[in-house]
C-alpha cells in the first residue's frame, strides 16, 4: 500500500497501526509538501500537490493508495475532487485522534475512511428518497 501523506510525518506506531487496520503492509510513505500561498488560486496549487506524489496515471489507477490529508479544509477538500479524477475513484482517507492524556500532544490512527464507500451509500439513498413537488 502506498501513504500519500500531505500532514505531519508518520511516527513508527502509527504506521503499524495504519497496517494493523488495513491487513496491508505499507510499502511506501510519500511525504508531499501541501503548503499553500493563501494569495494565490487554490485548485492550480492543489494540482501541483498531487504532482509531488510522483506517481504515473497508470499509478494513480492501480496502486492501493491512502490519502492522509492536509490539515486546511479547502485544500483537502479540493485534493479530494483532484484525487478523484486521477484515480477514478475516491482514496480512502486517515483519520488521526488525539491521544488522551499525552504529554507532549500524541496522535494515534483512529480509523480509515472509505470515501468511495460513503459516497455510493449517499446515491443509493438518493435513490430511495421521495421527490418533493
Amino acid at each position: 500500500m502506498v501513504l500519500l501523506n500531505f500532514s505531519h510525518p508518520f511516527t513508527a506506531e502509527q504506521l503499524q497501526q495504519l497496517e494493523d487496520l488495513t491487513q496491508k503492509r505499507m510499502d511506501r510513505v510519500i511525504e508531499i509538501d501541501a503548503q499553500i500561498d493563501p494569495q494565490q488560486p487554490l485548485v492550480p496549487q492543489v494540482a501541483a500537490m498531487a504532482d509531488r506524489a510522483g506517481l504515473t496515471p497508470e499509478e494513480w489507477q492501480t496502486l492501493p493508495i491512502l490519502i492522509n490529508p492536509p490539515s486546511l479544509n479547502f485544500s483537502a477538500v479540493a485534493l479530494l475532487a483532484e484525487l478523484h479524477g486521477r484515480c477514478g475513484y475516491f482514496p480512502a482517507v486517515v483519520r488521526l485522534r488525539p491521544v488522551a492524556n499525552s504529554v507532549p500532544p500524541r496522535f494515534e490512527v483512529a480509523e480509515i475512511l472509505n470515501l468511495q464507500a460513503v459516497r455510493e451509500n449517499a446515491r443509493a439513498k438518493r435513490q430511495r428518497m421521495p421527490t418533493s413537488k
